[in-house]
């Protein structure tokens, strides 16, 4: 008689059925991986309630500490930003394609393939460890497919399998990138192409990309300070900025929430590269008024904030635009006690209800693949396709000529955006300079590199691209435009 569906199989005589151990760690690790996975969510939003959970569920015998958030952390974001290598490495291992192996299967062997090939955790601990999380979340029976296929992944190391998965560089270079370092080939064939052709850099950008991203602060000019927030943080946990004068860099990762300053909203977490632009753009050279500013696609409300309190320096008023409601209530948020007039609306800046020619300044940080935030979304190399590009092109050059039309005579606007691909960067600007797909707006570029002094590596101009390997920062673009008629 068989044994009930559902039910542990007995075992053999003289060895009693044991109970699979209970790892909370990995369980968050493997929750986090198939909501990402089911639900298409993001990490960085799917990770913190979890963490949370544990921490308030665990006991004083088995308490969720800091050390195990780390862990559980370091397994999912390692995992998503090698997803590609080991999956590679996972299908020699199998008997079947791929596509045919079970997701949540496959989630629990790409973490033991991280934990493997990836972490210093002991071979042995690794596969005990992720069989007992799959016996816990998949059953007996498949679990002893996870052991079988992680002891053949345990027979070598990194290095030994990127030699047998990856095929060599001289016969396919695309291909032996995207395995070595876990990008889709078309991703790296575009980060190449922004990256001017040539072997200088590609291999140090993808590199950079699989790196964990450092926590940066910014200090809101009149309410605090890079100092105050040095001193808040302490020195042997912090360091400032590398290139803006507000910024502040944790080295110890920490939670930048129990800071005062970051919970009065004097403060917030924003790239360096994101500060970079929304500075540029406030320091670029004008003639006449410089009394009402726009950020036009303000969400989530990082280069709002910041915008702003540069604004209330100089007496100046922002509009701060942003087309989904429940953004708009972030960016109201991130403003909430900036000591300068503003005003937040959900409004669609392709059908902008200000009157055109009635802002000085303007900034237009457009929708895109993001492809230049894959260090801290890794889990988006996966979801993007290059069909995604045709969808973004026509909002982001639309977005673009209305800018240009919300400013008056010699007002500045800023094009800027969180990917480095050529087709949402520099043929963007210069199709609406043309007038290709609409009326050709009528305007010059300003020279961005010396309102970024300091900064190096910012290529031949007019308009600049941050990288993650030279600069330290998420890859944004940044075009400046002074319109002329």
């Amino acid at each position: 008689m068989s044994p009930q569906p559902g039910r542990p199989r007995r075992s053999a005589p003289g060895k009693p059925y044991r109970r699979p151990k209970k790892d909370p760690v990995r369980i968050l690790a493997f929750e986090a991986l198939r909501a990402v996975d089911e639900r298409d969510a993001y990490a960085n939003l799917v990770l913190p309630p979890l963490l949370r959970k544990a921490r308030e569920e665990s006991t004083e015998a088995r308490p969720f500490d800091a050390r195990d958030a780390a862990l559980a952390t370091e397994l999912v974001y390692g995992t998503l930003r090698r997803q590609g290598t080991y999956d590679a490495i996972i299908a020699e291992c199998v008997d079947r394609p791929l596509r045919e192996v079970d997701p949540p299967v496959l989630d629990v062997l790409s973490l033991g393939a991280h934990q493997l090939l990836g972490t210093r955790i002991p071979a042995h601990a690794a596969v005990s460890a992720s069989v007992e999380l799959a016996r816990v979340v998949l059953g007996d029976g498949r679990a002893k497919f996870v052991n079988a296929v992680l002891r053949k992944i345990a027979a070598d190391d990194l290095a030994g399998w990127l030699e047998k998965v990856a095929p060599p560089y001289d016969e396919d270079p695309e291909e032996h990138l995207a395995i070595v370092h876990s990008h889709p080939r078309w991703i790296v064939s575009a980060l190449w192409d922004a990256l001017g052709g040539g072997s200088a850099g590609i291999e140090d950008l993808l590199e950079a990309d699989n790196e964990r991203p450092e926590v940066t602060l910014v200090a809101r000019p009149g309410r605090s300070t890079a100092e105050e927030l040095m001193a808040a943080v302490g020195e042997d946990s912090a360091l400032p900025g590398r290139w803006s004068p507000y910024a502040v860099r944790l080295t110890e990762g920490g939670e930048p929430g129990a800071l005062d300053a970051v919970r009065e909203g004097r403060a917030g977490v924003q790239d360096e590269g994101s500060q970079l632009v929304a500075v540029a753009l406030a320091n670029a050279p004008l003639e006449g008024p410089d009394e009402r500013w726009l950020d036009g696609c303000a969400g989530p409300g990082g280069k709002a904030a910041l915008l702003g309190a540069l604004a209330a320096r100089r007496g100046a008023a922002l509009l701060a635009a942003e087309k989904q409601p429940h953004r708009a209530g972030l960016v109201e948020r991130a403003l909430a006690g900036n000591p300068g007039p503003y005003q937040v609306i959900a409004a669609d800046g392709t059908r902008p209800p200000w009157r055109p020619g009635g802002f000085d300044r303007a900034l237009v940080d457009v929708p895109c693949t993001g492809l230049g935030a894959l260090r801290r979304r890794p889990e988006a190399r996966w979801r993007r396709r290059p069909e995604d590009l045709a969808g973004f092109a026509p909002l982001q050059r639309e977005l673009l000529r209305q800018a240009l039309a919300a400013v008056r005579v010699g007002g500045v606007v800023g094009y800027a955006t969180c990917s480095p691909h050529l087709a949402e960067t520099r043929a963007v600007v210069e199709d609406v300079l043309k007038g290709r797909g609409g009326p050709a707006a009528e305007a010059e570029w300003i020279d961005a590199r010396p309102l970024m002094p300091g900064v190096p590596a910012l290529g031949d101009g007019p308009d600049v691209q941050l990288w993650p390997h030279l600069h330290g920062t998420d890859a944004m673009y940044l075009a400046l435009l002074r319109r002329t008629a």
